[in-house]
């Protein structure tokens, strides 16, 4: 026999066919017009020599042919839909493999610690490589370039149908200053706030930010003292000096010197800051990688 005739669109119609028995039945089920089915069932019997299926009162009657080949045939095509169309499994607790992570500062700071203390009780043959950005557009790179499975970051300013995102963490402006600040027993008003020196912290190494955004809108200014790329890093420099800072809730509190600072609101209104969960339209409907997200996204919800 010459297989190279036989596709697998035939031996799907050969199963429709033995299981409705009708020509127009059959092509329904498959999806096709009942020309094709005709054609196809022709097709079949030149291809094995053998009627197959003969025309009676009752319908369609299988030739003691089809009868041998049906259930092999049937057989074999579930197989096939188990092997090709079945989502195949992921599972964490015995899965061996490393996933790559973009991360911006925050993340890093607040998310990552939890993440990786979650990943040792339920996942532990799971790693983590992390690769840090600063320019939130720069995890789109990564993600087009493969060498990450998702990032976690501001949203990114490209929009396009290949990158997907999902809202996982927010979080609310703070201004701290030392417990031994002066300013510290005072209300912290705008005068109070541009009266002190502040740290800002600036991922694109400016000393310009969010704040001085808001303060110019105003007609107000700030003296910073120093700029420095990374937000965790600002908690300890303001508990040690009498400088002032504006960060994000979380970093002040998960910071080592939290004790030692005290928490106002800012004197001028800022909007809370969005974290995404981002991936690529590739990585989408892997098993893995969705169920990585899904933790992710789990551990975010928890902080």
């Amino acid at each position: 026999m010459d297989f190279h005739g036989i596709d697998l669109n035939l031996l799907v119609a050969f199963d429709a066919l033995m299981s409705e028995r009708n020509v127009t039945r059959a092509a329904t089920q498959v999806g096709v017009s009942q020309p094709a089915m005709s054609a196809a069932l022709s097709r079949l019997r030149t291809l094995l020599g053998d009627p197959l299926f003969l025309r009676s009162a009752e319908g369609l009657l299988p030739t003691p042919r089809a009868r041998e080949l049906a259930d092999p045939i049937g057989q074999a095509l579930r197989q096939l839909e188990r092997t090709l169309v079945a989502e195949p499994s992921f599972e964490p607790g015995e899965a061996s493999l490393t996933f790559n992570l973009g991360l911006s500062d925050y993340p890093a700071y607040v998310l990552l610690p939890a993440l990786l203390a979650a990943l040792e009780r339920e996942a532990p043959g799971i790693s983590i490589g992390v690769r840090a950005f600063n320019d939130r557009d720069a995890a789109v790179d990564l993600l087009d370039a493969g060498e990450i499975d998702a990032a976690i970051g501001v949203p990114p300013t490209q929009s396009d149908q290949r990158i997907f995102t999902r809202p996982i963490l927010s979080d609310e402006f703070v201004t701290i200053v030392a417990k031994d600040n002066p300013a510290a027993r005072r209300a912290m008003t705008v005068k109070t706030y541009l009266g002190l020196k502040h740290v800002l912290a600036s991922p694109e190494g400016d000393r310009y930010g969010l704040v001085d955004q808001a303060l110019t809108q105003r007609g107000l200014r700030r003296t910073v003292a120093v700029a420095l790329p990374h937000m965790s890093a600002v908690p300890d420099i303001v508990a040690r000096t009498q400088t002032t800072a504006t960060v994000l809730k979380r970093i002040a509190l998960n910071s080592a010197a939290a004790r030692k600072l005290v928490l106002f609101a800012p004197p001028i209104a800022l909007a809370d800051v969005r974290f995404d969960l981002i991936w690529h339209r590739r990585g989408d409907p892997n098993p893995a990688q969705r169920w990585l997200r899904t933790f992710i996204a789990a551990q975010a919800a928890a902080l």
